[in-house]
């Protein structure tokens, strides 16, 4: 248990499998680790000790057997766990059932030790919170480990556990990935189940899934969770084998496709990450081409953010209903309480059209990159910001919204519900990590792990650690 840290998730499932070790010594592990470097990085805002000692006298045999396990503190519902979404307005939430996501994450073998840190509601590049404070980055003090995951890319990262759950509604998996030097996979649209209690959020454009330190344990979680309920509204084509099994096969030659333009600009950092990610493609072999995207990306943000702001506006409301009182700025931020405000005063014919509108960027996206096997952007236009960037006390929305400009190749992604993935291919001068996006066709993740994989084996960054890390 010494090299604890330098295990990936699948890697300790096979000493469990082996009999090497026992699911308890890994939960125990994993709390040591936890209990010693949490502290530091405030990445962990609830632990569930006991239970997780209990299930790890019968875990099921699946393929992460005995794994250790930390679930993001907003939206998936665990039965008998604290779901606050970060938000006083929450605070004494208790789930009273599993979401569906949850079954198979039981199912295939991992054990719950703790929830994570992000931003009230999810809804920040960032994971600065009221309830919980802020999740720190264990590769510098003082910067954000990013968000809206950002307490579990934290962990990762800093060798708490080896994969935690992720969620992306405008680049929630990737950004932090990007900013804590991790792999993140935003699958397709339709890919994975919000169910039973939820139908869909903002029209596909929320994803689930995962931040690991490789390839390979993404696409095994992958298979062990993907899969739509019967009748849900995106009829999304099954693999034609197991993502796992894309891992380290050929992807052939490629035609790859890049931009380093955005319409607020980017730091020369992530050009270069960029470009030199090009380079990396083109010696291993694939068709390499410069390609700067044909879309009003402000206009295309406009409409998406104002749709968030309506569902969101909903499902909030629809809270307040069953605690019978309206929040205040003494339960939710700033930033919450004016989505609330601006969300219930959308018409429903204001509301409609931006629908129509995303639905048609959504179109325009694909067909702009349908040349493409693979498309690299800047996962961020910007490297990882300081704490404060994005402020959740600031009540005017259309200000708040105008930061989210380092996002501005993550949401798009959402609109047209391609499979995308950042990867820790860059750091900075400084040190930081800075990852980039690699976007694959409508429902091709199977591309984009072929080709990950391939580029994980030239250009290995298992071995990176950050400053505050559990291992050594």
């Amino acid at each position: 248990m010494d090299a604890f840290g330098s295990y990936d998730a699948l890697g300790l499932a096979a000493l469990v499998k082996a009999g090497e070790v026992t699911p308890l010594e890994l939960v125990d592990t994993a709390i040591e680790r936890i209990e010693a470097i949490n502290p530091q990085l405030n990445a962990v805002v609830q632990t569930y000790y006991d239970e997780a000692r209990r299930q790890a006298e019968g875990v099921p045999d699946g393929p992460f057997k005995g794994v250790p396990y930390l679930m993001k503190e907003v939206a998936t519902t665990w039965a008998g766990v604290p779901q606050t979404n970060c938000s006083p307005f929450f605070k004494d939430n208790v789930a009273s059932a599993d979401s569906d996501i949850v079954a198979r994450i039981r199912r295939a073998g991992f054990i719950l030790v703790g929830s994570t840190n992000a931003p009230e509601l999810g809804w920040a590049l960032t994971s600065e919170c009221d309830l919980f404070g802020r999740a720190n980055n264990p590769w510098c003090e003082g910067i954000s480990p990013g968000g809206s995951s950002g307490g579990a890319a934290s962990a990762v990262a800093s060798r708490m556990v080896p994969l935690a759950e992720a969620s992306d509604g405008a680049g929630s998996i990737r950004c932090p990935a990007s900013q804590c030097g991790l792999f993140g996979l935003k699958p397709a649209r339709g890919r994975m189940t919000v169910g039973p209690v939820n139908a869909d959020f903002t029209y596909g454009g929320v994803f689930f899934l995962c931040v690991t330190r490789t390839v390979r344990d993404s696409a095994a979680f992958l298979d062990a969770t993907a899969g739509a309920l019967p009748g849900e509204p995106y009829n999304t084509p099954p693999p034609a084998r197991p993502w796992l099994e894309e891992v380290g096969a050929d992807p052939g030659r490629l035609r790859v496709g890049f931009t380093v333009t955005a319409p607020h600009g980017v730091h020369e950092e992530a050009v270069t990450a960029v470009k030199n990610t090009a380079r990396l493609l083109e010696a291993l072999g694939h068709d390499v081409e410069e390609h700067d995207m044909a879309i009003d990306i402000d206009a295309a943000w406009r409409a998406y953010s104002q749709v968030i702001v309506v569902q969101m506006a909903g499902w909030l409301g629809d809270r307040a209903e069953e605690l019978g009182r309206d929040p205040t700025l003494d339960d939710v931020s700033a930033t919450t309480l004016a989505t609330l405000q601006r969300g219930r005063a959308m018409s429903a014919v204001e509301h409609a059209r931006d629908v129509e509108t995303i639905r048609r960027f959504s179109r325009a996206i694909a067909m702009d990159l349908a040349d493409y096997d693979v498309f690299l952007t800047p996962t961020l236009t910007h490297p990882p910001r300081p704490f404060g960037h994005w402020d959740m006390s600031e009540p005017d929305l259309d200000r708040y919204h105008a930061k989210w400009t380092d996002g501005s190749y993550l949401f798009p992604f959402n609109v047209s519900g391609q499979p995308a993935m950042s990867m820790p291919l860059h750091w900075s001068a400084d040190g930081l990590p800075i990852g980039v996006q690699f976007v694959g066709r409508p429902c091709d993740e199977a591309t984009l792990i072929r080709v990950a994989a391939q580029v994980e084996a030239a250009q290995p960054w298992i071995d990176r650690r950050p400053p505050i890390c559990a291992w050594p």
